[in-house]
């Protein structure tokens, strides 16, 4: 029995379903996001009141990123293995309890410890939430909707930090784990209602159970119409094919689309943990005032909403694979510049031009690009290894910027952008495909020819055989 899962929701046109999903799946990234960010704002505190040291703060954030690490790893096997929806749920109830364990935390050590548990829930909502979605979108809208992710997670950077300015000097930094902890718990009870993918059901042989959810989804989008029926789907692909083995991602064809995904969130990781999250220190060390670079850093950090959103506006238009090149030489460009700029007018504002392409990158990345590049039976554990080298990058990150700039100043720290940006132009354009408008299925490796394409066609002319 052909479900035929992919083709049959490739053809829905855009409906209250798909707008649902996708605020459902955003609100959970957008914690995502608050919560990433949330520690520039609760350390300051915990240091000023005498709750933690400087040793313990840089703890804190190095476990952080390794519980994200071990989270993108893990969630990867496990949504393969028990399904997105539990994996999105999951995740989401382990870091909402977490984040409620931090509030009452009685010591830095136990709020390390919570906060290394959030980790490994923050790192699996970067994997299953893109991958999610990207099961359920048309292609058309692909890659609006994936871009659009990003700017939900990205819009956490200015919200924690008006929230922390509100609630800190009145409720003290415990309260933003609160606020963190209960609108997770939150989305967790509304995306109870959620439906599992009907693409992963049938990718593992569960032909009855996606067959009856798919029934469920097109009944919705035909009520949503007024009765209006829904286009024939057009079946390019057999989309039950034997599902592929862990051990495939690593030879063939899939082989240039794992060094592309891995090079790529290495790359990014790296422009947004060396660079971005650094700039306060690069002009407080330039001879500006604290307040004043904190100015400066919020200027540029505009650039985040703008370019994940000119990311997702163009990846249907422009195409993934230009948009990353271009994207990557407007980061060289002004990167080359940015160095050279001492005036006070100037400098936020080339370093603004700078920041939006990396943005655009953060959008095309980690929410379009590296989750259409794998098949629907390993898109997660492809997914989840991509995520846990580029987390992985964030370890070491730290330690190499602190070296470049004692030894050549802002310019080092540049020059190794400049060299990872170079480096991920020529892998894109020479091993990435492009997946601008193609169905899912057809992104497999295996995926027919037209020729095979249009016998499909003639032999599967109804959504079951």
């Amino acid at each position: 029995m052909y479900v035929n899962a992919g083709p049959r929701l490739d053809r829905l046109p855009m409906s209250p379903f798909h707008r649902r999903i996708m605020w459902l799946i955003g609100i959970g990234m957008f914690f995502d996001g608050f919560d990433i960010y949330v520690a520039s704002t609760v350390l300051g505190a915990t240091l000023h009141s005498g709750f933690s040291t400087l040793t313990q703060n840089a703890l804190f954030v190095s476990l952080t990123f390794l519980g994200m690490m071990l989270g993108s790893l893990g969630t990867g096997f496990l949504g393969d293995r028990y399904g997105r929806r539990f994996t999105y749920q999951a995740n989401l109830a382990i870091f909402g309890l977490a984040s409620l364990g931090a509030a009452l935390a009685p010591n830095m050590t136990v709020l390390i410890a919570c906060r290394f548990v959030m980790g490994l829930g923050l790192g699996a909502e970067n994997v299953v939430g893109y991958s999610t979605l990207a099961e359920f979108v048309p292609p058309s809208k692909r890659g609006k909707l994936q871009g659009l992710m990003a700017v939900f997670v990205v819009t956490g950077l200015p919200i924690a930090g008006l929230i922390g300015l509100s609630l800190i000097p009145w409720l003290g930094w415990r309260a933003m784990f609160v606020v963190g902890g209960i609108g997770a718990l939150g989305v967790w009870y509304a995306r109870k209602s959620l439906p599992e993918s009907p693409r992963w059901l049938e990718s593992v042989g569960r032909h009855d159970d996606a067959e009856a959810i798919m029934t469920r989804i097109e009944a919705d989008v035909t009520r949503s119409r007024g009765g209006e029926a829904l286009p024939p789907p057009v079946i390019a692909k057999v989309s039950n094919a034997t599902p592929m083995s862990f051990g495939s991602l690593f030879s063939g064809a899939m082989l240039p689309r794992m060094i592309v995904g891995c090079v790529t969130l290495v790359v990014i990781n790296t422009l947004l943990y060396g660079f971005v999250t650094w700039l306060p220190t690069f002009f407080v060390h330039q001879g500006m005032s604290i307040a004043k670079s904190f100015g400066f850093a919020l200027v540029m950090s505009i650039g985040a909403p703008i370019g994940s959103g000119i990311g997702a506006l163009t990846a249907d238009t422009w195409g993934r694979k230009p948009t990353i090149i271009g994207a990557s030489l407007a980061a060289i460009v002004f990167g080359a510049i940015y160095p050279f700029v001492s005036s006070a007018v100037w400098l936020p504002v080339i370093g603004l031009l700078l920041t939006i392409p990396i943005y655009v990158l953060v959008a095309l990345l980690f929410a379009v690009y590296v989750p259409e590049l794998f098949p629907t039976s390993v898109r997660l554990r492809a997914s989840g290894i991509c995520n846990t080298l580029g987390r992985g990058a964030t370890i070491v990150t730290p330690f190499i910027v602190v070296a470049l700039y004692a030894r050549h100043g802002i310019v080092g720290v540049l020059a190794m952008m400049i060299g990872l940006l170079a480096i991920q132009i020529v892998f894109v354009a020479w091993l990435g495909v492009e997946p601008t408008g193609a169905r899912l299925e057809d992104l497999q490796p295996d995926a027919p020819d037209t020729n095979d394409a249009h016998e499909l066609d003639r032999a599967h002319a109804s959504p079951l055989k």
